[in-house]
């Protein structure tokens, strides 16, 4: 079974690599910052966490699958898309990129003693001839043992606009999907807390790697920013950018496929 990664993200595909899945790594060519303001225009007012990041990883994993991008060849198996965003004290931080804005963003981070990681996903398939799928009515999540990740009810959801709304009020700490025909959305989160006592010093010398400018909230669990961090509350691959076991429960629960039907034996 393929899983085509719609990033060209190497943390997630390390990840995914050390879960016994080869992805096919397609870039979604999708412009972040245009696709939230246009949605924060359209709403009149700023989007939540786990709206921003919902709505980002459907714009990603849409662009791959409904041939926005080149691909190489037909797709034949599942796109993913997914995103992430730091929260602090009410403010989203997203990519830094400049070392100035990282380096403020650190001092806040650190002056709040944490945050909440939000992980947006989106499974669309995109098999050959398609597959009937495993839902219930209105999107809400049906599973003979139960997901580990708490599904969202309501009456006429759909994966797009709709499924981003219906999952804009996941708690800190908690997660939700919903599907809809060919696709299943979901939102994941992780509070973090970081060390009392890292100094200036050591966070000039962490932006001086270069490793936070291109990561959301400035920073990385699987790099050099492991060190500041003591505690993490929720799945620590949701930190990296894409959480496996609520990608696992999407996969078995809207359409019916085993978590290792998808390992490159």
């Amino acid at each position: 079974m393929r899983l085509y990664l719609a990033s060209t993200s190497p943390a997630r595909r390390a990840l995914l690599a050390q879960a016994g899945i080869d992805p096919v790594l397609v870039s979604p060519g999708v412009d972040e910052d245009a696709v939230g303001l246009a949605e924060r225009d359209r709403l009149g007012r700023e989007l939540t966490g786990p709206e921003l990041v919902a709505l980002l990883a459907v714009a990603k994993a849409s662009a791959v699958a409904d041939g926005a991008v080149t691909t190489a060849g037909p797709l034949d198996g599942f796109v993913f898309g997914g995103d992430s965003a730091f929260e602090v004290d009410g403010q989203l931080y997203g990519k830094p990129h400049d070392p100035a804005v990282a380096r403020r963003r650190w001092r806040q981070m650190l002056e709040a003693g944490g945050g909440t990681l939000w992980s947006g996903h989106c499974v669309i398939d995109r098999r050959a001839g398609g597959r009937p799928t495993v839902s219930g009515p209105g999107g809400a999540v049906t599973s003979g043992d139960g997901p580990p990740v708490r599904p969202v009810a309501g009456s006429g959801m759909s994966a797009g606009s709709d499924a981003v709304a219906s999952l804009g009020a996941v708690a800190p700490g908690g997660s939700a999907l919903v599907t809809d025909g060919d696709r299943v959305v979901a939102v994941d989160s992780a509070v973090l807390t970081f060390a009392d006592d890292v100094s200036p010093a050591e966070i000039d010398a962490y932006v001086a790697t270069g490793e936070p400018l291109e990561v959301a909230g400035a920073f990385t669990i699987d790099g050099r920013a492991a060190a500041y961090i003591t505690r993490i509350d929720g799945a620590p691959s949701a930190v990296v950018g894409l959480s496996l076991p609520v990608l696992r429960s999407m996969l078995r629960t809207g359409f019916g496929i085993a978590w290792h039907d998808l390992w490159a034996l």
